[in-house]
């Protein structure tokens, strides 16, 4: 347990707001949550560029140039098999002479490992960013949404990141602003413990404090996917709007599994999406990997829940989920959870156009 850690379980600030799942209307007004489920590694060296770059679906050998004065870029990026399929999704950025990546905490060691293994003769220190002394101004995320999270930053951050993936960086730490949801902006702040601590009690009485599931529910209304040990290596990029979103850059060169994503964009027709539902609170198995099904063929599944959270809609507790899921099924009949006779899926909108697919 961290400094910013045991504060938050010393001063009593865990027991408001983490018992029950977030409400729509509270992620919506503003809140703010510790971000404990995603982990931090620092890429250093000569060679560090080169080498993600050539390992990752996105541009890295531009992440350092600014946007405008006083305003960096954050991408969203993934690490591919050599089958094209998504082994994790990640956010990245650069700083000095370090380059970043977010990714979920459950898939960070093994996948530092399997990046440290090509690493070869390349000039490149991977490392662990939690509890490394190295890096104080890090060890410490929240998240930050809503139609309040901005004006609650103005203190640390008088200069907010302008658009999504876009970042400010000073004394107090780095702000990314990440992909919009429910028409606002979502932050995240990373910074030290103590500027952590120091911030929660003002943070707290400008915006609800959250956990951080509130996060994972703007995360997924702003149709930004997470992967997880149950969904590894099921998705191409694409299947889960991956390009949509920024995530894969077709012009960069080759990485691992990039026939296979180049060819899944220029040849045919994408048959498969991710997309934006709810479904009753009383469905159980509600969870990443789940599968679902259509009346329309109901013998065998069609598409997979990325992610999901519990919540409130209009006062109902229900679950919200992105999923994926092969667009015929989706126009032919309902979608169902778990079998053709669960709990139907009702369709909510995705911030972003489907390729203008008629769905």
């Amino acid at each position: 347990m961290n400094e910013f850690q045991q504060y938050l379980s010393d001063s009593g600030a865990r027991k408001a707001g983490f018992a029950a799942p977030p409400t729509l209307a509270l992620v919506q007004d503003g809140f703010v949550a510790a971000i404990h489920e995603a982990s931090l590694i620092a890429a250093n060296g000569l060679d560090a560029v080169k080498f993600l770059h050539n390992q990752l679906t996105n541009d890295v050998q531009h992440l350092a140039e600014p946007l405008a004065a006083g305003v960096g870029k954050a991408q969203l990026a993934a690490y591919c098999s050599p089958k094209g399929r998504l082994l994790t999704t990640m956010l990245m950025w650069q700083s000095a002479d370090t380059v970043w990546l977010q990714l979920p905490a459950e898939l960070a060691a093994p996948i530092q490992k399997r990046l440290s293994m090509y690493v070869l003769r390349d000039k490149v220190k991977l490392q662990a960013v939690a509890g490394n002394p190295d890096f104080p101004m890090q060890q410490v995320t929240l998240g930050l949404g809503g139609q309040a999270a901005g004006t609650a930053l103005a203190n640390w951050f008088p200069h907010l990141p302008p658009h999504a993936y876009s970042l400010c960086e000073n004394a107090h730490g780095t702000l990314i602003r990440v992909g919009d949801a429910f028409g606002a902006a979502r932050y995240l702040w990373l910074c030290s413990e103590a500027t952590a601590a120091a911030a929660w009690p003002q943070l707290a009485g400008a915006l609800a404090p959250l956990d951080e599931r509130a996060w994972d529910l703007s995360a997924i209304h702003a149709g930004v996917p997470q992967l997880s040990l149950p969904t590894q290596e099921k998705f191409v990029p694409q299947m889960i709007n991956f390009e949509l979103i920024g995530g894969v850059n077709f012009k960069k060169g080759c990485y691992p599994g990039q026939e296979i994503v180049a060819r899944s964009q220029y040849l045919g027709t994408l048959k498969r999406r991710m997309m934006l539902a709810k479904v009753a609170a009383t469905a159980v198995g509600v969870v990443p990997g789940a599968e679902i099904f259509s009346s329309s063929d109901p013998a065998q599944p069609c598409g997979t829940v990325v992610n999901a959270q519990a919540t409130q809609d209009e006062g109902l507790p229900c679950w919200h989920l992105l999923t994926e899921i092969k667009l015929a099924a989706r126009q032919a009949g309902s979608v169902h959870l778990g079998s053709a006779d669960g709990p139907p899926l009702q369709w909510l909108e995705l911030p972003y156009a489907l390729d203008a697919i008629d769905v």
